[in-house]
């Protein structure tokens, strides 16, 4: 791996960062997720005391996700981005959706949580593989 993938290993974690701002703003599924968490005002207010650290941490895990993505496709010879949205959709289909859904069924969530996020995992991860697919 070259030098030069890196601003596009870290191009593709904020795309993901990015989808999320949007993905769980009031434009798309902000009202949705809150409800069927059955957070309260009062803890809402409480989370964005601590949205910084949030927004940092999963901004690391996503740069995190990018370059072992960027790994695996490098290894499985993607080098377009139509197969590496194909091998993102598959990395959501074998790791994203079964652990989201193995931790789904031990909670007490709504089935709505659950959906809410694996879409967004689908999204991001296959997005993703399309920009580490075609640039890297």
């Amino acid at each position: 791996m070259s030098h030069g993938h890196w601003p596009v290993i870290l191009g593709a974690a904020v795309l993901a960062w990015v989808i999320g701002a949007l993905w769980y703003s009031p434009l798309l599924f902000a009202k949705a997720w809150v409800a069927a968490h059955g957070y309260t005002p009062e803890k809402l207010a409480e989370m964005q005391k601590n949205a910084g650290k949030a927004y940092a941490g999963s901004l690391v895990a996503f740069g995190m996700m990018a370059f072992v993505l960027h790994l695996f496709l490098s290894r499985l010879g993607a080098t377009d981005a139509v197969a590496g949205a194909g091998w993102g959709f598959h990395a959501w289909v074998g790791f994203a959706f079964p652990l989201g859904l193995t931790a789904w069924l031990y909670s007490d969530k709504r089935v709505a949580t659950f959906l809410i996020d694996t879409g967004y995992q689908l999204v991001y991860l296959t997005l993703m593989g399309a920009v580490l697919g075609r640039w890297a």
